[in-house]
């Protein structure tokens, strides 16, 4: 199974935000592994008593979405594996040249499993043309994840990370995701983030979006290769490319790194929630409550998203709302 990551107490910017927020501490990163049903804890081996990664899954941030756009959790990196598929994309509010005029469109017709391997599919679209991957320093395919040295490289990176070692935990993450290197979509993803954030360099946010669409591509073309091959539960770097989407919403929504774009915002963000990441289950109810990225507002699928994240461990404070009759049984 593939690793999930969780990081505490993520930043959350106000859309009217241009920039990413100075540096902070050093976030706390947890690796697991996770299917459908099951969630595993990984320990590095050489520190199996490090407490970074002591039992135990934190409970989730709470947050309120009544007011606008808010700060996201600072320092929490989510991701779970498989989620549920909440229904097709609505009419957006105009076209974006960060989503592909063929992006296919999920319907709730067929089995769960058929669902998700559409927003998968989805979801690989958005990696290879719509995060303009063609100006992202990438190869055609990552070898990584076969490369167990790799893998350990990532966890010394990580441990650096927790002990407060940025600047020479970001030189190994920004190591491990040179193109012309290990090419790790999930280092890809971090040394983006850590470029965005000032973790142990100086902030940077246009070349962080570079490496958060590198990593997207990268795992969406493993990705479309392990869905033609007809693997039901996806390919080695599912859960790499559902965090680089999550993260490129980010971008397009803040204008971090990019001009502000409310479509992409919306289509990335509603992607990652359908494949299972609860941060951007919130987003997208938020996006639908706020008509954010849409032509019109929907009351009903933003209660939807906001009651699917809340189901999923990621309660949002103040929204007792969602759960009125009216917001619950379909519209008629």
């Amino acid at each position: 199974m593939p690793f999930g990551f969780h990081k505490k107490d993520k930043e959350r910017d106000y859309a009217d935000t241009p920039h990413p927020p100075p540096p902070g501490g050093a976030p706390e990163f947890r690796m697991f592994r996770s299917d459908t049903t099951t969630q595993e804890e990984i320990f590095p081996p050489s520190h199996p008593h490090h407490s970074p990664y002591g039992q135990g899954i934190p409970p989730q941030q709470q947050q309120s979405s009544d007011s606008g756009d808010q700060k996201p959790h600072k320092k929490r990196l989510s991701f779970l594996r498989r989620g549920s598929s909440t229904g097709g994309p609505p009419a957006a509010a105009g076209s974006s040249e960060h989503v592909p005029s063929d992006l296919v469109s999920p319907t709730t017709e067929g089995n769960k499993g058929e669902q998700e391997d559409k927003w998968e599919w989805r979801a690989s679209q958005l990696g290879l043309g719509g995060g303009g991957a063609g100006n992202t320093p990438t190869r055609e395919r990552s070898r990584s994840f076969s490369d167990q040295g790799t893998d350990k490289d990532i966890q010394e990176a990580i441990r650096l990370h927790e002990a407060g070692d940025l600047e020479n935990s970001t030189k190994l993450f920004r190591q491990l995701a040179d193109p012309q290197g290990a090419n790790n979509p999930l280092s890809q993803v971090l040394y983006g983030l850590a470029l965005r954030h000032g973790w142990g360099t100086a902030p940077n946010s246009a070349e962080a979006i570079k490496y958060l669409q590198a990593a997207a591509a990268n795992s969406a073309s493993i990705e479309q290769e392990a869905l033609r091959a007809g693997m039901k539960k996806g390919g080695a770097a599912k859960g790499e490319l559902v965090l680089a989407i999550f993260e490129l919403g980010n971008c397009f929504r803040h204008g971090w790194g990019t001009e502000k774009d409310p479509v992409a915002a919306f289509n990335y963000y509603q992607t990652a929630a359908n494949l299972g990441d609860t941060d951007a289950m919130n987003e997208t109810g938020w996006c639908y409550l706020n008509g954010y990225g849409l032509k019109k507002k929907d009351k009903w699928m933003a209660a939807k998203y906001y009651r699917l994240a809340e189901e999923n461990g990621n309660k949002t404070v103040g929204n007792s709302w969602i759960y009125k009759d009216k917001y619950v049984n379909p519209p008629k």
